[in-house]
């Protein structure tokens, strides 16, 4: 699972079904030009809509994934100006050799989007160590270590984007270590943007709500669905490409004067 859950009722984070035709392109199809991007968890989802929007906004994407053969479909959509490299955020070699692809082509780096993360839900009581590590190592040290060995190749006007959640902000029942994962995302951006003054990077958080993806389709079903698009005040599940492009803001300079910040793509989920 590339991303999970941010609802109280399910252990499928921010990745549900929408109702919702793709937003019209309108955006500014030349707002990254230039720019190079490593999106985690890109192969699927958020991340492969992330990805989509970076590119038609001029950038060139690196996408970081566990799974080839979804690797291998997001390239072929995603074309030209587009790399695969396959890995785990939560082994550090991995992510050495992430960086070293994007050395070799493209020199530096401008945007960091640590979007890869999973959960499933546990109550307190039934909660163990494996459970732990495998939310702490992807969700917390896994978004620790994709933006530390991305900084030396990165510099003035850098963007760094992580994914949180509304779950970092809400109680949810047999969430707590996925909340809390979250939650701790909120606070490394907080922490980051004073250890990174004078340098000229940002970070900022990034935080879905119930998104439609094709993990959520397939688990939740036709009556999970309509359950879902009534949570939250607009009464529908965004859009994969919704996220993309709220990524896409805070990857490009019309964010220039936002560092430390949170942006809540919920539907207003977390927000009431």
């Amino acid at each position: 699972m590339d991303q999970c859950i941010s609802s109280p009722l399910s252990s499928l984070g921010h990745h549900f079904l929408t109702f919702r035709a793709t937003p019209t392109k309108t955006h500014n199809m030349s707002r990254l030009n230039g720019k190079t991007a490593v999106i985690t968890g890109g192969a699927t989802g958020i991340g492969l809509a992330a990805a989509k929007r970076f590119i038609e906004e001029g950038a060139f994407v690196f996408i970081y994934g566990r799974r080839q053969e979804a690797l291998d479909a997001a390239l072929a959509d995603l074309g030209p100006n587009a790399r695969t490299v396959k890995g785990s955020v939560s082994d550090l070699a991995d992510l050495d050799r992430l960086y070293a692809a994007v050395k070799a082509e493209r020199g530096t780096l401008d945007i960091v989007f640590a979007n890869a993360g999973g959960g499933s839900q546990l109550k307190l009581g039934e909660i163990t160590l494996e459970h732990c590590d495998e939310i702490l190592d992807t969700n917390v040290k896994g978004s620790i270590f994709t933006v530390q060995k991305a900084l030396p190749l990165m510099g003035q006007g850098g963007s760094i984007i992580l994914t949180g959640s509304s779950a970092g902000t809400t109680g949810a029942p047999a969430f707590s270590l996925y909340g809390a994962s979250k939650a701790a995302v909120r606070n490394l951006a907080k922490t980051w943007a004073e250890d990174l003054k004078g340098t000229g990077i940002r970070v900022n958080v990034l935080s879905p709500g119930p998104t439609a993806t094709e993990l959520a389709k397939e688990a939740l079903g036709e009556e999970g669905m309509k359950v879902f698009a009534s949570l939250n005040p607009l009464q529908r599940m965004a859009d994969p490409a919704e996220i993309g492009a709220a990524a896409a803001f805070l990857a490009s300079q019309d964010s220039s004067f936002m560092t430390a910040s949170e942006v809540a793509v919920d539907g207003g989920l977390a927000q009431i």
